[in-house]
């Protein structure tokens, strides 16, 4: 295969040979002593991230006498051989990102990188060589979106540190020259300036400082001064979005930002481990050993999340429970990889592999959890049931990154089937995502969740919502959402509480008052096929069947709706807005709807309908 060439101009040649003077930005700030002794028990050597000599010696091993690892890299190898038809990623921005270029550059150096190292087929080495001299001889990293720089960061540092040995001396140079010169530099200027991902509590600051992390550990013996300054600010920085996993594991910004954030958040601590041979005592944050269980509890029964904020409800495969599991003995953690990932392990799977723990022993876990620092709850019938009861229930922060309008919403799974749906986030392209036209797009506001409309009004997006009382463990678990905040002014009191009866049906009861008659609306969405019948709404899929009843107040009515937005909205194909309109508007009013399998008997406790007032744990 044909070599790719660094496109040097003079201004980095001047640089690169220490020619001309020095300008003013490309001067490092001063870096102290301190800075320099934490890289005082650097290994001097390559590989040292991750998956040095004796992870890969593990490995080795791991794959002829396990059979899961064994398929894993077979399963990688046949992959990397598909890649090395495919030309290196170009520089093509997708809106104002180049985010799509990096994570593929990622995905592609790793596997093949590993796969060499594992098998010693230098055709992988030669194809993870020109994926980095290509992205190293582009212009820039798209610092304007620096998660960009900081994934691209990431994978040329790996790639460089993982293949050291096979690459020649000008190959190294010109890899560590654009890792350099387009990440860390890049890296460098931006702590000078102070965005705000530096010192952010969400997942930008553990993918940004995470990624600089691991690129300057990658060169700090040939840049130590460089290494030692972004070590220093990474250091001091990520605490403050680790923080966020305290008092127990919970992540504000759903379960698919979890995966992103721990993500960067163990590339960081094991690169830390393996090249310095401490994390500096980060891994001991409150919250980071039992986050792994909120990866457990927020999956549904079929394999769906809870998948509130801008996330997408398949659960995918979660590499760093095995990392998390090795880190506090928590086989739990890794025998819920194993069952996740079945035949499609990546390759950080198989790099932090942990074969020990049962799958019976997440049944021990137990079946409702509720996560305080975000107001989420989840109750279940069963463990490893697919046809298991399950209830994911959020109060919340409206004002949380990637948060919708969505207090009091909740999905509902039973039979194996989801029939109230999260639509999880729409195209981050769409004109104004993130800015000024967010609160115009329907799977962002209150109307495209299952929650509580209050004359048709979206929720206060400053607004705050609590779980108040929470029942667990018993046969009749329940949890009651104060969700007034939310709808303020119009609401003097707005309550909800859900219960799983018997852990059989559910109910979901509001409780609203109002400042003045309202016109109270409850909202559902659905997948599901809707017949209207009266008080009660049939739900059909896959040939199952759903009923849900209307036990308060009498007179209410439902009606099926588009659940399709203007474009170019995503059009929510499949899926149905099912509302119920109260016969008048209220002052005051309780909502009780029953969820039943079709033909199922109501429950005796559901035959009078009591007031949260009475609920007790």
């Amino acid at each position: 295969m044909v070599r790719l060439t660094l496109l040097c101009s003079a201004a980095v040649l001047l640089a690169l040979f220490g020619l001309g003077p020095a300008r003013a930005q490309d001067r490092l700030p001063e870096v102290t002593d301190s800075d320099r002794a934490l890289l005082k028990t650097l290994k001097p050597n390559h590989p040292r991230l991750i998956c040095g000599p004796a992870e890969l010696a593990r490995i080795k091993r791991l794959v002829t006498t396990d059979p899961l690892a064994a398929s894993w890299r077979d399963a990688l190898r046949s992959h990397a051989i598909r890649l090395l038809k495919l030309p290196p990623v170009e520089h093509v921005l997708i809106g104002p990102r180049l985010l799509d270029k990096s994570r593929t550059a990622l995905d592609r150096i790793t596997m093949l990188a590993l796969i060499y190292r594992l098998e010693g087929d230098r055709r992988f080495a030669e194809r993870a060589r020109d994926e980095m001299l290509a992205v190293c001889a582009f212009a820039d990293w798209n610092p304007s979106h620096f998660l960009d720089v900081a994934e691209m960061t990431t994978a040329v540092a790996l790639g460089y540190d993982w293949l050291y040995d096979f690459l020649t001396p000008a190959e190294r140079t010109t890899i560590k020259t654009g890792l350099v010169s387009l990440g860390l530099h890049a890296g460098r200027d931006a702590y000078r300036k102070g965005p705000s991902w530096v010192r952010a509590t969400h997942n930008w600051n553990q993918v940004c400082n995470g990624g600089l992390l691991v690129g300057a550990l990658a060169v700090a013996d040939e840049e130590p001064d460089l290494a030692a300054y972004i070590l220093s600010m990474a250091r001091a920085h990520l605490p403050l979005a680790l923080a966020s996993y305290a008092p127990d594991g919970g992540w504000v910004e759903g379960p698919g930002y979890w995966g992103y954030a721990t993500m960067y958040t163990v590339l960081a601590l094991s690169a830390l481990d393996t090249a310095l041979g401490t994390d500096f005592g980060l891994s001991t944050m409150q919250g980071m050993a039992e986050t792994g269980e909120f990866r457990m509890h927020f999956v549904g029964p079929n394999g769906r999340t809870f998948n509130f904020a801008d996330g997408g409800e398949r659960e995918g495969s979660a590499p760093w429970l095995f990392w998390l599991a090795r880190r506090y003995k928590r086989p739990d953690y890794a025998a819920l990889e194993r069952d996740t990932a079945g035949k499609n392990g990546t390759p950080f799977d198989l790099i932090y592999y942990l074969p020990t723990g049962q799958a019976d022993v997440t049944a021990k876990a137990p079946l409702d959890a509720s996560y305080r620092a975000i107001q989420v709850v989840y109750m279940r019938s069963a463990w490893q049931d697919p046809n298991a009861l399950f209830v994911g229930f959020k109060g919340g922060d409206n004002r949380a990154n990637h948060a919708h309008h969505d207090l009091g919403s909740f999905v509902l799974d039973a039979m194996g089937e989801r029939w109230a749906s999260d639509l999880g986030g729409d195209n981050y392209n769409l004109p104004g995502y993130f800015g000024k036209e967010r609160w115009s797009y329907f799977r962002l506001v209150t109307e495209g969740h299952n929650a509580l409309l209050i004359n048709g009004k979206d929720q206060a997006p400053r607004a705050k919502a609590s779980i108040r009382l929470f029942g667990a463990g018993s046969a009749s678990p329940f949890a009651i959402a104060d969700l007034t905040e939310g709808y303020a002014p119009e609401a003097r009191s707005a309550q909800r509480g859900i219960r799983l009866v018997d852990r059989k049906a559910v109910l979901i009861q509001d409780e609203v008052e109002t400042t003045s008659p309202a016109a109270v609306t409850w909202n559902l969405i659905t997948s599901a096929g809707v017949t209207l019948e009266g008080d009660t709404a049939h739900l059909s899929q896959h040939g199952k069947t759903m009923d849900i009843r209307v036990l308060s107040p009498r007179g209410a009515r439902f009606e099926s709706l588009t659940a399709t937005p203007p474009p170019p909205q995503n059009p929510n194909k499949g899926y149905t807005r099912l509302v119920l309109h109260l016969p008048a508007d209220v002052s005051k009013a309780t909502v009780a709807i029953a969820f039943l399998p079709t033909g199922a008997p109501l429950p005796p406790s559901m035959a009078r309908v009591q007031p949260l007032r009475s609920w007790k744990p």
